[in-house]
């Protein structure tokens, strides 16, 4: 069975420990290995040089697995000559055999670590008396202990990225959720606009005659199922609202200030949601006209709807109304813009439309 990539965490954790290890151990035995040309007889001087030497080199080399047990297993063999005390262990080769040990377990598997740590620690003990039983043991429970802390560092890491991974999915599932309601209050405004308008015509009898009720339904048909355009053409709203308002039931008066060109999707959502204020007001308002002024405003376009008629409450519509909530207010929102209805029983109705660049 092949074990799974690591995350990016455990690979960056890795990779960390990796760089870190190398360079730690090459300062620790240098050091190590200073102090223990300064503790060596004056004979073996040549032979405790000659191991710094080898020391220094097994770093410059880049501190390869083979070069550093190299390292290990010749300070201990040479602990008769190096060591300060006749018959005593070497500090020298206690310590770098130490430092190798841990070091080993941040960078390589035990399966490899393993036996060679068992080959050098029966040189040390050969070449340095009984002392290095006790060394051997410590030896050995550093090294669990140091493979033990990292093998939970790893657990630790890859549990942060599966907990990422986790967090990421639903991010993406909940972006996925809100694009799919926004769509679906899209297609619901986009139905009420144009199939519940063509059934009230028809109930009303505004459009008795069957050719007009056709040619309704097909342009309805066409709109409901017009694949998707580039919602981020810049186009001039203005051309749009006054196709809006030909041909309307109430008179209009349009006031047309230069605005700059908007997104598609942006000029979209005000066109459709000036339409149903259009068309509430010609329903429901009673007035004998209808105001529209287009003007800029900072970074965009504004739109208003006016009329002096009856007027409503806007907090007493029903939730089941969609004309002003959905294809108004959730429709400028969808677009990020903004919609806002002003209207009181006997003050007529005044709806505002803005979208403007973040």
């Amino acid at each position: 069975m092949t074990a799974s990539a690591p995350g990016p965490v455990e690979a960056q954790f890795r990779a960390s420990v990796t760089r870190f290890a190398g360079p730690a151990r090459a300062v620790a035995a240098t050091v190590v290995g200073v102090f223990g040309v300064v503790a060596t007889p004056g004979g073996a001087l040549p032979l405790a040089f000659g191991l710094l030497g080898l020391s220094l080199a097994a770093d410059v080399f880049g501190g390869s697995f083979a070069l550093v047990a190299v390292r290990a297993g010749a300070v201990a063999v040479c602990q008769p000559w190096i060591t300060s005390v006749p018959g005593e262990a070497s500090l020298w080769a206690v310590n770098v055999l130490t430092i190798t040990a841990i070091t080993w377990q941040w960078e390589h598997s035990p399966r490899l670590t393993g036996p060679v740590l068992v080959a050098l620690l029966a040189l040390g003990t050969a070449f340095g008396g009984e002392d290095w039983l006790p060394v051997a043991l410590r030896v050995v429970v550093e090294s669990v202990l140091a493979r033990v802390a990292f093998v939970l560092l790893i657990r630790s890491t890859a549990r942060t990225d599966a907990v990422r991974a986790e967090q990421a999915a639903l991010e993406q599932a909940a972006a996925l959720d809100r694009d799919r309601r926004r769509r679906e209050r899209e297609y619901l405004a986009l139905l009420h606009d144009t199939a519940s308008a063509t059934f009230l015509a028809v109930a009303s009898g505004t459009a008795a005659d069957r050719a007009s009720v056709a040619g309704y339904a097909a342009r309805d048909l066409a709109i409901l199922t017009a694949p998707d355009r580039s919602a981020d053409t810049p186009v001039d709203v203005e051309a749009g609202l006054r196709k809006v308002l030909t041909g309307r039931a109430l008179p209009v008066s349009a006031v047309w200030e230069p605005v700059p060109l908007v997104p598609a999707a942006a000029a979209l959502a005000l066109v459709r949601a000036a339409e149903e204020a259009l068309r509430n007001a010609e329903r429901h308002s009673g007035a004998d006209s209808v105001a529209v002024r287009l003007f800029p405003v900072p970074g965009g376009v504004a739109v208003t709807i006016t009329d002096t008629g009856v007027g409503f409450d806007p907090s007493c519509v029903p939730a089941a109304r969609r004309g002003v909530r959905g294809s108004v207010v959730e429709r400028m929102s969808a677009a990020g813009g903004t919609a806002e209805v002003r209207s009181a029983p006997g003050e007529g109705t005044t709806v505002t439309l803005r979208w403007s660049r973040g």
